[in-house]
């Protein structure tokens, strides 16, 4: 199985020579550095990395906080490799998710941040019960007062949170977009975006264009992605369906294509629900033939 590594340390003074060394050591065939706070979830080198990642590769770090600093984090990181059938190995600690141990170890630790999530709920519940017995209102006294500056803080926080959410998640659907759009219909670019995705963090068309209106508002987007799709006969839809899962990720094999329109449950030409990598290969001449991969890229 193709080993990755991935080194990083938090500023430009620090070096990740040792940590280079010792993936080369393990048997890393690709190794990419990155400088970052391992508070950020949103480090580009990091996504490249998950999006480089096939089917049967390992992301191999030395430890476990050069990948991740909290918990959720971590397991996030995981559950997105094995959606796309890959493993995960730390060198210095029990966590090899390819062995049954490194599996237990990952259900162990999963088990664990849902007990501290399920204490967090008590602790809240337990606090603000206690306030209310002692007559005490929760909330911002502004708020209640309906306080014209008080409602627009609350407004612009809210606004804040929600774009660092968008920030954490923006590797999956920002690429498509920008890419796919307005060439493609919503409904394809949320098929394509879903497809390698765990379950409980795919997308809703109706939250995929309030999160896109979001960035062309703050000019991370264009404002064409939200122009008005052109109609596309029916024969042209799984090449440019192809096309744009093609352009996501250039490398990608005639059988992972396979796999991710089975996952995405698209039919073959012929109406079948198996996908060959012969179809794919002709739908692939077909859209390059058509312009679309030169536009998907």
């Amino acid at each position: 199985m193709p080993l990755i590594g991935y080194a990083r340390v938090s500023t430009e003074d620090q070096t990740p020579l040792p940590q280079s060394e010792a993936l080369q050591t393990a048997g890393c065939v690709e190794i990419f550095e990155e400088h970052a706070s391992g508070g950020n979830r949103a480090r580009p080198v990091l996504a490249r990395v998950l999006e480089r990642v096939q089917s049967g590769d390992t992301l191999v770090v030395v430890r476990i906080d050069r990948l991740a600093r909290s918990l959720s984090h971590l397991l996030e990181v995981i559950e997105r490799l094995e959606a796309k059938g890959a493993f995960f190995r730390s060198l210095q600690d029990p966590i090899d998710t390819s062995s049954p141990q490194g599996k237990f170890t990952l259900q162990v630790l999963g088990a664990a941040a849902e007990f501290e999530r399920a204490l967090i709920r008590e602790r809240t519940k337990a606090g603000l019960a206690s306030a209310r017995a002692k007559g005490r209102l929760g909330g911002n006294p502004g708020l209640r007062a309906k306080d014209p500056v008080a409602m627009r803080k609350v407004r612009l926080a809210r606004q804040d949170g929600y774009m660092e959410r968008l920030n954490e998640t923006a590797q999956d659907w920002v690429p498509h977009v920008r890419r796919l759009r307005p060439v493609m219909a919503w409904e394809d670019v949320l098929r394509i975006i879903n497809a390698p995705l765990p379950r409980d963090r795919r997308w809703t068309q109706s939250r995929l264009l309030r999160a896109v209106k979001a960035y062309v508002r703050d000019g991370f987007l264009p404002d064409e992605v939200l122009g008005r799709a052109g109609r596309r006969e029916t024969d042209d839809r799984l090449p440019a369906i192809v096309a744009g899962i093609k352009g996501a990720d250039p490398n990608i094999t005639l059988q992972a294509i396979c796999d991710r329109l089975e996952s995405m449950r698209e039919r073959t030409p012929r109406g079948r629900t198996s996908w060959q990598p012969s179809s794919v290969r002709m739908l692939l001449e077909r859209a390059e033939k058509m312009g679309l991969l030169k536009s998907a890229q």
